[in-house]
């Protein structure tokens, strides 16, 4: 999706850490647009759960589970319109620039306390950035020439950006939803304290609205980057499909929910097994790498299922479970949120000059992702303990300090390997499909989520632990499932490590 045009790339003017100039526009951008993201998502599951006198919703934490595992499902499920729209007739400058307008208007909506809104905001909130995230991606793509030696570099400061903007957005929409300082403040000067939560929801839209600004402000510096395309190629009925397509997905994967359709969560395992044996009999390179391609489709699948139980299960555990102080100092337990950017951001260069010391004697790409399935099937396994111990009162906040650690070394492992693997492996002609299937699989990921959080329990610690022992299980179980195939899948791979 990105277009690589000379652009910046070549205009030899550099004012952002030796890169383009464009860049710092497209990093701040993503920062503020991150932290409307996870702003609110800090916030999502515990708004949910929360009682009606609280300013909440009340609903159960299976419900919430639900709401939240749609919602994030439909986010990256979107992105694939939301690219394929861009490249075709928008252009991802104009993409941008709707899709995060379209994302403030969700969370200003969110703002306002009703239920209405409440779910008109997060159906704003998840179009808004189906159109938004995948296409300022592609743009930092089209700061550099192909053979630009600083692409790798400049991805790695944009990525920076977004992990900046996932650590600072819970302590801010935490601190003004569930702090009695604040609360103490809306009361003292005649706002209903209960209302604090949409104060939260409304700071991720001034967030983003600040990215807009700035983005509009400096878009100069991007030249003719993400520039709308001069003439729409392929036909409407292209068009047509992809956009029917991702939402007939989105809408049988939220039928599936319904007791009588359940049957249909199936088709997110079978469907990709009966992939991997078609491509693998085909016999010819481009087949077998594409078997290889959904071997990792599953396995970044069954990842992101756990892995996003932060901001469900583990969110909850540390709303109604975990003693939310140090040293006799109260805070907000969607501070929690902030503890895997935080090791992304210290642990990141680590891996990188880890990786580069290494050099042709690193793990494979295969290797990688079973130390990734490793790592988040041990943070849960550590969980197992934390469970237990709560049938004597709230446990301490290291245990999950623990947890997001493990985590995060796991997702360093895995996600930016995922992304550059595919795109390794995908067809010259196919690498937009491609792309796009990757995102069904984050997408499916994000709703077996919701499905797996539902077992959330915090009345019976027995039940907890086995609930946390049945996640970790689950990933040890995909994991030796993938050192198998190791073998095999390299041979698939035909080369590409």
């Amino acid at each position: 999706m990105a277009e690589t045009g000379a652009g910046a790339g070549s205009s030899g003017t550099m004012a952002f850490a030796g890169q383009p100039r464009g860049l710092s526009t497209l990093f701040f951008t993503e920062l503020w647009e991150r932290f409307s993201y996870y702003g609110m998502r800090a916030l999502l599951t515990l708004f949910i759960v929360a009682p009606m006198p609280a300013g909440g919703l009340g609903l159960s934490a299976v419900e919430a589970a639900r709401i939240y595992g749609n919602y994030t499902m439909a986010v990256y499920l979107l992105s694939i319109p939301g690219g394929f729209i861009a490249d075709r007739y928008l252009g991802a400058h104009r993409s941008v620039i709707i899709g995060g307008t379209i994302i403030a208007l969700g969370h200003f909506t969110l703002a306002v306390p009703a239920e209405i809104t409440f779910y008109l905001g997060l159906a704003l909130v998840a179009l808004g950035t189906g159109l938004f995230k995948p296409n300022i991606s592609a743009m930092v793509g089209g700061l550099y020439a192909p053979a630009d030696e600083r692409r790798d570099a400049g991805f790695s400061i944009f990525y920076m950006g977004i992990n900046i903007g996932g650590l600072l957005a819970p302590l801010v929409t935490g601190f003004l939803a569930q702090s009695d300082l604040f609360k103490s403040w809306l009361a003292a000067n005649g706002f209903d304290p209960a209302a604090s939560w949409h104060w939260g929801f409304g700071a991720a839209g001034v967030g983003m609205t600040l990215g807009l600004i700035g983005y509009v402000l400096q878009a100069k510096r991007l030249e003719n980057v993400g520039r709308t395309p001069p003439v729409a190629g392929g036909s409407w009925a292209t068009s047509f499909i992809v956009i029917v397509g991702a939402l007939a997905i989105m809408g049988l994967t939220v039928l599936s929910d319904e007791p009588r359709f359940q049957w249909l969560r199936a088709a997110f395992l079978l469907l990709p097994v009966a992939a991997i044996f078609w491509f693998a009999a085909r016999g010819d390179i481009d087949g077998e790498r594409m078997a290889a391609m959904f071997v990792f489709f599953i396995a970044s699948m069954l990842f992101w299922a756990i892995f996003e139980q932060a901001g469900i299960s583990i969110a909850l555990f540390g709303l109604e479970l975990t003693r939310n102080e140090v040293f006799g100092w109260s805070f907000p337990a969607a501070w929690y949120q902030s503890l895997n950017p935080l090791f992304v951001i210290l642990l990141a260069p680590l891996f990188a000059l880890l990786w580069l010391r290494l050099g042709p004697r690193q793990p494979s790409s295969p290797v990688k992702f079973a130390f990734g399935l490793f790592f988040l099937g041990l943070s849960f396994l550590l969980m197992v303990p934390a469970a237990m111990l709560t049938a004597e009162g709230r446990v301490s906040p290291l245990w999950l300090v623990g947890l997001f650690f493990l985590q995060t070394v796991g997702e360093l492992c895995l996600s930016p390997v995922g992304l550059s693997t595919i795109t390794k492996l995908a067809p010259a002609r196919l690498v937009g499909l491609v792309l796009g299937v990757w995102f069904l699989s984050m997408a499916w990921g994000n709703k077996l989520a919701g499905v797996l959080g539902g077992g959330f329990t915090a009345s019976d610690p027995g039940a907890l632990s086995t609930f946390f022992l049945q996640q970790a299980s689950m990933v040890g179980a995909a994991t030796l499932a993938l050192v198998a195939l190791i073998p095999w899948l390299k041979h698939l791979m035909r080369g590409v490590r």
